[in-house]
C-alpha cells in the first residue's frame, strides 16, 4: 500500500462517523457524497430508504466515486451485482468492508473469479453485534425454560390454570453452535447464570464459560442430553441444514432451539415436524431460510415459535462500532498488519 488510503463511502454513514474515521486514522482520504446515499430509517439501516432512487446522472457520479477508491466502506447498495461491477471496473480496489457480520454470503453471491477474490480482501462486521445477539439468545433460552408461549396464551384467555413445573436455566445444559464472537458471548452469559455450556468449534478452540468443546460434526453424541441449542453459525455449505430432521429428532424431548446465526442452518420443514412431535418444545428465531419470512409460513402462527424479524442485533451504537472497526482495519492495512474479520473465500464466512 502507499502511505495513504482512498476510501469511498458506499453505504449510508452519518457525517459525524465520517469524521470519526479520519480522526482515528488520519491517513484515510475519505470520499463521500451524502446526496448519493439513501437516507437511513433507523440505526444500521445500510440499505437505506427503499424509495430512494438516483437519477442517471447521480448513478454515474456514484459509480465514478466508488470506482476511484482503494477501499470501500460497505458493499454498494448492499447489492452483490453492484459489488461485482465495482470490483471489475476498479483495478485499484484492494479492500471492501461489509456491514453485516455474515457479509461472506454477499461476497459469494457476487460470483467473483478466483483472481478477483485474490486481489481484493473482504472483511465483515463480525463481533460488533455479539452482545446484542447473545442477550436475545439468553432470552430465548429463558423463554423456553419458563414456558413463555403457555403463559402468553393463558393470559390472553384469562385462564388461571393449575400450577406446573418450570425449568431452571441454572440446571440446564446448553449446546452453543459456533464459538465466534457471538457464540463466545452467549457461552459467557449462560455460564454466569449457572448453565452447563457445550460449544462447537472447527478449530478446537474453546472460550471462557464452555465446559466442553467439540467439532460440529460430532454433535449427534450430545443432542440427547441438552436442554437447549443456540446456533450462531454463518450460512455456508458446511452449515446448511446442520440442524435437519435427524439432528432435531435426536434432541431431548421438549428442547429449546434459538437461532441468531443464519436461517439456512435450520431446516424449517424439519423444525415444524419436530415442534409437532414435541422434540422441540419452543423455538426463538431471529433469522430464517428466506427473508422476509413469507406470509404463508406456518412459523408465523405456530403457538410455540417466537418470530423476530432479524432485528435482535440492532443496537443504537452499532454504526459507531462498525466505524471504529473499519478505522482499526484501515490502520492495519496501511501498516501491513493482518486485518480483523477477513472473509474465508472458500467457505465464505
Amino acid at each position: 500500500m502507499t502511505g495513504r488510503l482512498r476510501v469511498a463511502v458506499a453505504a449510508p454513514l452519518a457525517p459525524e462517523l465520517c469524521e470519526l474515521l479520519t480522526s482515528r486514522e488520519p491517513r484515510i482520504d475519505l470520499v463521500v457524497d451524502q446526496t448519493l446515499l439513501p437516507p437511513m430509517r433507523h440505526p444500521a439501516d445500510f440499505s437505506g430508504d427503499p424509495s430512494f432512487r438516483r437519477t442517471p446522472e447521480q448513478q454515474a457520479a456514484y459509480e465514478q466515486l466508488i470506482d476511484s477508491a482503494d477501499a470501500l466502506y460497505g458493499i454498494p447498495d448492499v447489492d452483490p451485482a453492484a459489488l461485482a461491477r465495482t470490483v471489475r471496473a476498479n483495478p485499484r480496489l484492494r479492500w471492501v468492508h461489509t456491514m453485516a457480520a455474515g457479509g461472506g454470503g454477499q461476497v459469494r453471491a457476487a460470483g467473483l473469479a478466483d483472481d478477483e477474490l485474490e486481489r481484493v480482501v473482504f472483511t465483515t462486521s463480525a463481533g460488533v453485534h455479539g452482545d446484542a445477539l447473545a442477550e436475545f439468545a439468553v432470552f430465548g433460552v429463558f423463554a423456553g425454560a419458563k414456558h413463555l408461549p403457555r403463559l402468553a396464551r393463558q393470559q390472553s384467555e384469562r385462564e388461571w390454570s393449575g400450577r406446573w413445573l418450570m425449568s431452571q436455566v441454572s440446571e440446564q445444559t446448553v449446546l452453543v453452535l459456533g464459538l465466534g464472537g457471538i457464540g463466545s458471548s452467549v457461552a459467557e452469559k449462560l455460564s454466569a447464570l449457572g448453565a452447563t455450556v457445550i460449544g462447537t468449534s472447527r478449530s478446537g478452540a474453546s472460550t471462557p464459560g464452555v465446559s466442553r468443546t467439540m467439532h460440529p460434526d460430532d454433535i449427534a453424541s450430545v443432542l440427547p442430553e441438552v436442554d437447549a441449542v443456540v446456533t450462531t453459525l454463518p450460512g455456508t455449505d458446511a452449515t446448511h441444514h446442520l440442524l435437519g430432521r435427524e439432528a432435531l429428532a435426536a434432541l431431548k424431548s421438549g428442547a429449546t432451539l434459538v437461532n441468531v446465526g443464519r436461517g439456512t442452518v435450520v431446516d424449517e420443514t424439519a423444525l415444524l415436524d419436530a415442534l409437532e412431535s414435541g422434540a422441540v418444545g419452543f423455538a426463538a428465531l431471529d433469522v430464517f431460510e428466506v427473508e422476509p419470512l413469507p406470509a404463508e409460513s406456518p412459523l408465523w402462527s405456530h403457538p410455540r415459535v417466537l418470530v423476530s424479524p432479524h432485528t435482535a442485533a440492532l443496537d443504537a451504537r452499532e454504526d459507531r462500532r462498525i466505524a471504529e472497526l473499519f478505522a482499526d482495519n484501515a490502520t492495519r492495512l496501511l501498516d501491513g498488519a493482518p486485518l480483523r474479520n477477513v472473509v474465508d473465500t472458500v467457505e465464505f464466512y
